[in-house]
């Protein structure tokens, strides 16, 4: 049995041979490659929960620093108002910085909450119909 024939042989023998082994092989594989798209589409989730999680932080934040910069401007407006000096000019360039940050995080939080939607899992779902594609004997593409 030194051939390579005998050895296929060995190897042929040891391996369930008929339909039914067939059959159970091909539902083991689908089953493991269903529980793959399963564990893909759930860390693709994952990973775009966590980018509109960011996305809501910020626009948390901004709403925050807005309301600080409604409060610094009506202060401005009312040092103006009341005394006419240089410290009411103070308050308004906090007041103009602070809407310059609001403005910032404003346009961060919408490019994190567009890149991380729409929140479903299109690499595995493109998966999966590659993989029913190949199945059913048809090219992919």
């Amino acid at each position: 049995m030194t051939s390579r024939g005998g050895l296929d042989e060995v190897k042929a023998e040891a391996r369930p041979r008929g339909m039914r082994a067939a059959a159970r092989r091909v539902v083991a594989h689908a089953s493991a490659l269903a529980r793959l798209e399963r564990e893909l589409a759930r860390a693709e989730l994952k990973r775009k929960g966590g980018t509109v999680g960011a996305g809501a932080a910020l626009a948390v934040a901004a709403g925050l620093f807005l309301l600080y910069a409604i409060g610094f401007g009506l202060a401005a407006a009312a040092a103006a108002l009341a005394l006419v000096v240089d410290w009411w000019l103070a308050l308004l360039i906090v007041f103009g910085a602070l809407l310059l940050l609001v403005v910032v995080l404003v346009l961060v939080s919408r490019s994190l909450v567009r890149e991380g939607t729409p929140l479903k899992p299109e690499q595995a779902i493109e998966e999966a119909r590659l993989t029913k594609q190949v199945l059913r004997g048809t090219r992919a593409g």
